[in-house]
């Protein structure tokens, strides 16, 4: 059984920081980062046609290694898509259009509006893109989800790698 992440006690500090995005593009993008276990880049790089609700799962194209790989869509997460698509109505192909056209948003623009969120929080943990992938995996296991579904879940290839991103 997968179980979400969104059952364990560090959440809360997750949200305060989301919450402190103004932008809808970011904080959807980081929620989406947080809540499927994304890399940001790969957040960034999310198409419309990417996410498919009736499977409940995210299409991670050409992720780390050039892989493709599924990653787990929870209800929680759907219903954010689904309330930035109605909001934004972003054009094709990126679900996350940058301020070039045609272009997604770049990492770079998304590591620099998480640390504007993290100094209005008042959360005193240093937060990264990275590490919002490293909760997700560390609330998965803390919520019941089995250490091989998680490794599956983030593309790695070794569970040696899953296991250093639970401590």
């Amino acid at each position: 059984e997968i179980r979400t992440a969104e059952t364990s006690a560090a959440v809360p500090q997750v949200a305060a920081v989301l919450s402190e995005l103004d932008s809808p593009v970011y904080r959807t993008l980081l929620f989406c980062a947080y809540g499927a276990g994304l890399r940001v880049s790969e957040s960034c790089n999310l198409c419309v046609g990417d996410i498919d609700s009736k499977r409940m799962v995210l299409i991670v194209r050409n992720g780390k290694g050039g892989r493709d790989r599924y990653a787990m869509l929870s209800p929680v997460l759907l219903d954010a898509l689904r309330t930035y698509y109605r909001q934004i109505r972003p054009p094709q192909p990126y679900f996350f259009l940058g301020m070039v056209a045609c272009k997604p948003v770049p990492v770079a623009g998304v590591q620099t509006a998480l640390r504007m969120a993290l100094g209005r929080s008042g959360v005193s943990k240093r937060i990264t893109p990275h590490t919002l992938r490293h909760a997700f995996a560390t609330h998965s296991l803390e919520a019941g989800t089995d250490l091989r579904v998680i490794q599956t879940l983030l593309g790695h290839a070794s569970i040696r790698t899953t296991v250093r991103y639970v401590h």
